[in-house]
């Protein structure tokens, strides 16, 4: 059986954020990284080499397979800042999406720009929903 390439790793979270070269990219993922970790009171740890994650579950797939996951993260992509929540299916989410401002969704995850297109306390907000209800669900 092939290893999960997302897997915790070794790499200082504070290594992989401070090495991006945008001033202003580098603060935002700083301040995700220090909102989340609020919420989870946990410390981010690296995942694969470019997912920082806040706690873990055993998730499994629809082949049976199961790997440890995040509870809640977030990973810088090309063409958007990537966070890892459960969201889309939680009632509570809705009016928190709706007043947010600029952003998509999937399944398991919410698409950012920037920061200063959406509104950081209701961001904070979707946070905490979906780190208690993945605590919630997932707690073994």
């Amino acid at each position: 059986m092939a290893e999960p390439k997302t897997k915790p790793t070794e790499q200082p979270v504070s290594e992989f954020i401070d090495s991006f070269l945008d001033p202003q990219k580098r603060q935002e993922y700083w301040t995700i990284h220090d909102i989340m970790q609020d919420v989870s009171g946990s410390p981010g740890q690296m995942w694969g080499t470019s997912i920082v994650g806040f706690g873990k579950y055993a998730q499994t797939s629809s082949d049976g397979k199961t790997n440890d996951w995040p509870l809640i993260g977030f990973s810088p992509r090309k063409q958007a800042l990537t966070l890892y929540l459960f969201v889309q299916e939680l009632p509570q989410a809705a009016p928190l999406l709706a007043n947010l401002g600029k952003h998509s969704v999937s399944k398991a995850c919410l698409y950012i720009k920037r920061l200063s297109d959406v509104d950081l306390p209701t961001l904070t907000d979707l946070i905490k929903v979906s780190y208690q209800n993945a605590v919630k669900t997932y707690s073994q």
